[in-house]
């Protein structure tokens, strides 16, 4: 509980609570356990397009934990931040490359972008299995591309989009270690330089 104080604002991006993990999570862990110590915090849920993850999962785990929590789009980030209400960014990960490179839901790296403007430090929250040490870099990561009906007719009763519309629609986008303040996993939190941090977690030197 070293990341956060009692009071602050915390931006989340998709889901990566109890329902997608167990118990507390990943990137929710630290805000449902200050929770239960009696801490308060102002979350900030990214609604997480296409697929509402934030919406659907991270905003209902919160609401049910007694969480002050605030549902948002993903393009309302910015005006957050400006105002002065978020004093942390708190994400978890699909992949973590050796050099910290983070592979994770699309639009977390939008996030990390927003936030280094702002002055805001952002927190990748996974276990070390996530940690790819054999994986050099984010440009060696393959991006999943997933169907364009995601974004032009789910959860609509009536198609957003003609139909001959092309979509671009990636599930994951990859955030450059340099915009990431710590990698918190089971084993403690890394810093920059992330190759040497991340490699002392699986004996390498630090």
């Amino acid at each position: 509980m070293t990341l956060v104080k009692d009071g602050d604002g915390i931006l989340t991006h998709c889901n990566a609570g109890p329902l997608a993990t167990s118990r507390y999570g990943t990137a929710l862990g630290p805000i449902l356990l200050g929770t239960e110590q009696g801490m308060k915090f102002r979350v900030f849920s990214d609604e997480t397009r296409p697929l509402l993850q934030g919406a659907r999962l991270t905003s209902y785990e919160l609401q049910r934990a007694g969480v002050d929590v605030t549902l948002i789009c993903d393009n309302m980030a910015s005006i957050v931040m400006k105002n002065g209400w978020v004093q942390a960014c708190f994400v978890g990960c699909d992949r973590i490359a050796a050099n910290g490179d983070t592979a994770n839901k699309i639009g977390t790296s939008g996030v990390a972008i927003l936030a280094k403007h702002y002055g805001i430090p952002v927190y990748v929250l996974g276990p070390t299995s996530t940690i790819d040490l054999d994986c050099p870099d984010g440009e060696h990561i393959p991006i999943e591309l997933r169907d364009p009906e995601e974004i032009k007719t789910m959860w609509y009763e009536k198609p957003m989009a003609l139909p001959e519309v092309k979509c671009y629609n990636p599930a994951f986008d990859v955030t450059d270690h340099e915009l990431i303040s710590g990698i918190v996993t089971e084993k403690g939190v890394c810093r920059p330089p992330y190759t040497k941090s991340l490699a002392a977690l699986f004996g390498g030197k630090a």
